[in-house]
């Protein structure tokens, strides 16, 4: 099958084009930045220079293609972040739909079980995106997670930068919500199910096998990686607070860690798992917690370096960002000096 793949430089994105050409499908990616050193599969993929909020652009990158990935998140601050999102959507719809390509999976965020009013923005802005590709004549399968495992991760690289660089865990007294991580090689295997999925146009929510609080994952993840990391409820820390004080002691972009911390006032898990039985393989068995964290934080082989293709996607690719496998390596006194200035910048505009 002749498969677009947008965001394919991104996390999921770049771990998803090798087990496309692996399952023998023709992968076409897209790029805004044309002089940018592609990935290292690269070479045997089409690349096509497209920005989203071009309409030419975008239709003729979907031109010829029968199934459209559709990665791309905005993630970002800024007023506008939900307007860039309603217009990147609306024009690859319309490119859909001029084009009559037959099918688009789009992956998500787990959608909280509470009334819209109460929803983040971001979330928000995620179920809209949904809708305008849902409105196309295609099938259109939506793949909601929350807490991906693997290094590179932002979900991950945050329990990771906190936990490494925290001596003690301070943890909002309302962040006892639940989460169901899923290991990005489970939801890359649920992505490339989706594309020959017999069904029509409807959502998914994509988990592990185990829900607990997120104060529980931090635990779980300071014990495996052998840190000592007491935890200690603090109420009343208001939620914007919380994101600048989490986004300046970590290398994570600031924007990214305040959406994914505004999230975690609802539980963040599978309403149902339709997944399992639609989109996995049959005898899959999901990769459990444990298993999930230590595989993120193994060090890669001299194998696995040297070739790409022979490492383990739960851990470091060449095409993680910076900020990735644990971040950049400053003193923590550097960042404890980044934190307070974030937070009495934040402080005096409230």
């Amino acid at each position: 099958m002749r498969v677009l793949v947008t965001g394919a430089t991104g996390y999921v994105g770049g771990r998803l084009v090798p087990r496309l050409l692996a399952e023998g499908h023709e992968v076409r990616t897209t790029t805004s930045n044309p002089d940018r050193e592609g990935p290292w599969w690269s070479d045997r993929v089409e690349t096509v220079t497209m920005d989203v909020k071009d309409p030419q652009q975008v239709a003729d990158a979907v031109d010829g293609v029968e199934a459209v990935y559709y990665l791309i998140h905005g993630m970002g601050g800024g007023s506008d972040f939900a307007e860039q999102d309603r217009r990147a959507a609306r024009n690859v719809a319309d490119a859909v739909t001029r084009h009559g390509t037959p099918r688009v999976v789009y992956l998500s965020g787990i959608v909280p079980q509470a009334d819209s009013s109460d929803l983040s923005e971001h979330i928000r802005s995620r179920l809209e995106v949904e809708e305008i590709l849902a409105s196309t004549p295609a099938t259109v399968l939506t793949l909601r997670a929350a807490v991906l495992l693997g290094s590179g991760s932002t979900s991950f690289e945050i329990i990771r930068q906190v936990s490494e660089r925290l001596p003690v865990e301070t943890v909002p007294t309302w962040m006892r919500s639940d989460v169901q991580p899923v290991a990005v090689v489970d939801a890359v295997e649920a992505l490339l199910g989706a594309l020959t999925a017999q069904t029509g146009t409807r959502s998914y929510d994509i988990g592990g096998p185990e829900r607990l609080p997120y104060a529980d994952l931090l635990r779980r993840y300071a014990e495996l990686a052998g840190l000592d990391r007491p935890q200690v409820e603090v109420p009343l820390l208001p939620t914007d607070l919380v994101g600048t004080l989490v986004g300046a002691l970590t290398d994570v972009p600031t924007p990214t860690v305040e959406a994914l911390v505004e999230s975690l006032h609802h539980d963040m898990v599978c309403g149902e798992e339709d997944f399992r039985r639609d989109l996995l393989p049959a005898g899959h068995e999901l990769v459990g917690l444990d298993e999930a964290i230590r595989r993120s934080l193994a060090e890669q082989s001299l194998a696995g370096r040297e070739d790409p293709a022979q490492a383990d996607p739960m851990g470091p690719m060449p095409q993680d960002p910076s900020w990735a496998s644990g971040g950049e390596d400053r003193p923590l006194l550097a960042k404890a000096v980044d934190v307070v200035n974030d937070t009495v910048d934040r402080l005096s505009r409230d």
